[in-house]
């Protein structure tokens, strides 16, 4: 009888460790939840390194010569310097498909 009872509650007491150690607080299922957020997060820091080095980059074309700005307002702004002349291209179907 008491061989029974010691048998039932060292099950109950592994069932609880079991579920602490699979599913409670800091079990496999969470750390596993918490490093699927970290490798997500490090993915992001990595694109946005990346990211910011080429502003970095920019940045320092900007401050170190005038090809950078002339360059940025040519795409930008549409400069033209005086000696140059300008021709503007126009592709004969996509004016034809403006007008109908």
């Amino acid at each position: 009888m008491t061989r029974g009872i010691a048998i039932a509650v060292l099950g109950l007491m592994l069932a609880g460790l079991q579920y602490r150690f699979w599913i409670g607080d800091g079990g496999v299922y969470e750390t596993g939840k918490q490093r699927a957020a970290v490798a997500a997060r490090e993915a992001d820091n990595g694109r946005l390194r990346l990211r910011n080095a080429a502003l970095e980059a920019e940045v320092e074309d900007l401050r170190a010569g005038g090809a950078a700005i002339e360059t940025h307002a040519r795409e930008t702004l549409g400069m033209v310097r005086r000696e140059e002349t300008f021709f503007l291209v126009v592709n004969a179907d996509l004016a034809m498909a403006a007008r109908h």
